[in-house]
């Protein structure tokens, strides 16, 4: 029972880190950048729901689909003024601007919201499931987490390859420059893709203050930092490889602090990543790319 119940908890965390590295992938997949800042838009989500059901009154369901339209509308605005500036600026430019947004975002939340951690636990209050005569305690957070995580990636792979957009998208990513020869705006495609990862982000820091209730200007860094190497290491650029990485990553980070130690679980993360790129360089489920020197 012990190990059913650390498989959930790993199944339960790897989703929250899935659906942040969707994000990831998407962004990197489409603009080929890393947005680092991605781990504090989640924190900025987490914010507004809290903010809408504490200090507003609102119900839950409204706390975070605002929370979903106020991070998709940050998404957008950091891309505009940010990143679509230096759209043609070597890689190095861009990495060292994400980090900045990312510095931004976390002390601007420092300074509205102050630096004592805020109490996320009145988000969720579903009772949760007893199996095998009560050895066995599914927490409902756990099964939300897992079903959010599984719908957002069957929407997103439907979205990107039935819907027009999603072609466009596909476009974008296979050649950005013959995909605007044929008559496809890339910049509006990009921030498309920009506010998807964003309300992604949003959906998970919500999710994530749910299972671990302590909210705080830095509550998204580590998980982004994990998330990014869930992308990694199920390959990025591929969503079903974002999934299966970031709930791999959970699954071994609930059982390396079960059965190792909690202080050396992200080291034990962060070894398979390094192990991972040895093997395969492209990840579990990318394809290796083929460039021309």
């Amino acid at each position: 029972m012990e190990f059913l119940a650390n498989l959930i908890n790993g199944m339960s965390l790897g989703s929250v880190y899935a659906i942040i590295a969707l994000g990831y992938t998407m962004v990197y997949g489409i603009a080929k950048m890393l947005n680092f800042a991605h781990g504090d838009i989640i924190m900025v989500g987490a914010y507004i729901c809290f903010c809408a059901v504490s200090y507003l009154g609102l119900p839950v369901i409204a706390g975070i689909l605002l929370s979903v339209v106020g991070c998709t509308v940050l998404g957008i605005v950091i891309e505009r003024l940010a990143y679509k500036p230096l759209r043609s600026a070597p890689s190095l430019n861009v990495l060292i601007t994400a980090i900045g947004v990312s510095y931004f975002l976390q002390n601007a939340a420092l300074i509205i919201m102050g630096s004592d951690p805020k109490s996320f636990s009145m988000i969720l209050s579903l009772p949760a499931l007893h199996l095998f005569d009560g050895r066995l305690t599914i927490s409902a957070t756990a099964v939300i987490t897992i079903l959010a995580c599984v719908a957002i990636m069957v929407a997103l792979t439907m979205f990107t390859g039935r819907t027009k957009m999603g072609k466009a998208m596909r476009a974008c990513s296979e050649d950005r420059d013959a995909a605007q020869l044929m008559g496809i705006n890339v910049n509006s495609t990009i921030s498309m893709v920009f506010a998807i990862g964003s309300g992604l982000a949003a959906i998970a820091g919500v999710l994530m203050c749910a299972a671990y209730p302590t909210l705080m200007p830095t509550t998204g860094s580590m998980p982004g930092i994990k998330a990014f190497t869930a992308a990694v290491l199920g390959g990025i650029g591929s969503i079903p490889g974002a999934a299966l990485g970031g709930v791999l990553l959970g699954i071994i980070e609930i059982f390396a602090r079960a059965y190792i130690g909690t202080q050396l679980a992200d080291a034990v993360v962060f070894a398979v990543l390094i192990v991972m790129l040895l093997i395969r360089p492209a990840g579990l489920l990318g394809k290796p790319v083929n460039e021309k020197v």
